[in-house]
């Protein structure tokens, strides 16, 4: 009997530990801009004007994560179409399972490339950066847009 209560006793501490400890690491109460925040500690921002360097060398990826009516009002050329919600789902298969690809993400304003250039480089692509200003300050610099 003595046997049984201690098994038990542990299950039942390693159930509390686990749960105590997944509910530290999901209760967490942030923001957008928290998470922003915390992607912009981990990952490489590159100006508009890298990006339109990068572009013109070529050899790179360009990923745009706005929704699909987004890219159809505008974007880079040759640039691959996936929106952030996608991207863990279908990036090795519909856009490159090459971890060392040199991929340039951008959105909007900077704000969902950013944490979808955080979310690549935690699949392992190492070369993932995010365009700062986004399609706003590509469109803007006067560069090419199809």
């Amino acid at each position: 009997m003595k046997k049984r209560v201690s098994v038990s006793m542990l299950a039942l501490a390693f159930v509390f530990t686990f749960v105590f400890a997944a509910g530290q690491a999901i209760a967490k109460d942030m923001t957008a801009t928290d998470y922003k925040a915390a992607a912009e500690k981990v990952i490489t921002d590159v100006s508009v004007s890298e990006a339109k360097a990068m572009f013109d060398k070529g050899g790179c990826i360009f990923l745009d994560c706005r929704t699909a009516k987004e890219y159809k009002m505008g974007h880079v050329p040759g640039s691959v179409n996936m929106e952030r919600g996608l991207v863990e789902f279908y990036m090795a298969t519909k856009v490159t399972e090459d971890k060392n690809a040199k991929i340039i993400v951008y959105c909007k304003t900077g704000g969902r490339s950013c944490l979808c250039a955080k979310t690549l480089l935690e699949m392992g692509y190492h070369n993932a950066v995010s365009m700062t200003g986004g399609w706003k300050a590509w469109e803007a610099a006067g560069y090419p847009i199809d």
